[in-house]
């Protein structure tokens, strides 16, 4: 670890180096590069740097022990700093193996959320509506930018699916582990006798793809355009500037409609489409590597029942890593960070259990 660390240092010195080169910060192209990568050393480069400073405390406080001839009140100080020089070795070797652990590519990227009702009918396209407004509180309080690309409304107000992206720095990273079945158990409003209705909705959440990563043939696409409309069939353009985008040779089909410009409502099928295959392209290599094992936060599978709102109790349980929180309300107000860090959390003790038996 300790080899690797030193080549980090290094490479972080060199890069350095380069910002007070007036050549190279002319060089926009090369000057961004080089920032994108000092990011991603800083960290590490930091904490290798704290750790050092720990070794070297414990080594003076180990010198001075060694040496003798201390009073009673100075030993004991000493003493006092060695074991707090070690106890900071040992935590800034843990971090320093998670912060080296591989780093998911596609962490940095926007994302684009599919949300769908399923079992449950109108409940579960209202509880669909419940869960965008989650996602777009969370997106505000880290200043991530929300933009609807496709809805299909219910006439109570829910949706029988709605697709939109969230653009920020590291929008991926956190959002990545939403994707699964979310159960719901509340009484509906319609429900006369008070009994409790369990419906579901599933979630997909796809790291926004780059034009290099996914190629489409033009004639491997038949594009329709048609009038957007709102619930109950109401025209709410009374233009064909909606679009439908078939990928003929895998048969997916994406809408938009949300913009009044058909070149826009293109633009952004095209985002959604690029993103699903870029996604069945990582499952074809994530499901090529037989010797991955699953990690504890799950595949992120949409068949996999991953959290539930249970809305009597006033609970949210994530059922892959047991945590039960009693705040639903906050929780759906978009205060979902503790639930995040949790995920992440277990991810990496996962992952870092597993490179240790690897």
């Amino acid at each position: 670890m300790f080899d690797k660390l030193e080549v980090f240092k290094k490479r972080y010195d060199e890069l350095n180096g380069l910002l007070y080169d007036p050549e190279f910060v002319t060089d926009q192209e090369k000057y961004r590069s080089v920032m994108k990568e000092l990011k991603g050393l800083t960290p590490i480069v930091e904490k290798y740097e704290e750790y050092k400073n720990a070794k070297k405390a414990e080594n003076e406080a180990k010198q001075l022990l060694a040496d003798g001839g201390l009073d009673r009140d100075f030993r004991e100080l000493v003493e006092t700093e060695l074991n707090d020089a070690r106890e900071k070795i040992e935590k800034c070797s843990n971090e320093l193996k998670i912060l080296l652990l591989p780093k998911d590519p596609n962490d940095d990227r926007n994302v684009i959320v599919e949300i769908r009702g399923g079992a449950g009918g109108e409940e579960a396209a209202l509880f669909s509506g419940v869960l965008f407004r989650m996602y777009s509180m969370y997106a505000e309080t880290k200043g991530w930018k929300t933009e609807i690309i496709n809805a299909s409304e219910t006439e109570l107000g829910g949706y029988k699916e709605i697709s939109f992206i969230i653009s920020g720095e590291g929008a991926y990273s956190k959002l990545k582990y939403e994707s699964g079945v979310h159960r719901v158990q509340r009484v509906p409003e319609t429900e006369a006798q008070g009994r409790i209705h369990t419906s579901t909705v599933t979630v997909a959440v796809l790291p926004e793809a780059e034009d290099v990563e996914v190629e489409i043939n033009p004639s491997d696409l038949q594009i329709d355009t048609y009038r957007a409309s709102g619930a109950g069939g109401q025209h709410i353009n009374k233009t064909e500037s909606a679009i439908r985008i078939t990928h003929l040779p895998t048969g997916l089909v994406v809408e938009c409609q949300d913009e009044r410009s058909q070149y826009k409502n293109k633009d952004k099928a095209m985002k959604v489409l690029k993103s699903r295959l870029l996604e069945a392209k990582m499952k074809e290599q994530t499901d090529a590597m037989a010797q991955e094992r699953r990690t504890q936060v799950g595949t992120g599978d949409r068949s996999e029942r991953i959290r539930t709102y249970n809305y009597p109790q006033g609970r949210m349980t994530d059922h892959r890593i047991g945590l039960t929180l009693y705040r639903l309300e906050d929780i759906l107000n978009g205060n979902i960070d503790e639930v995040i860090d949790a995920l992440i959390t277990a991810d990496r003790a996962a992952k870092l259990e597993s490179a240790i038996e690897g």
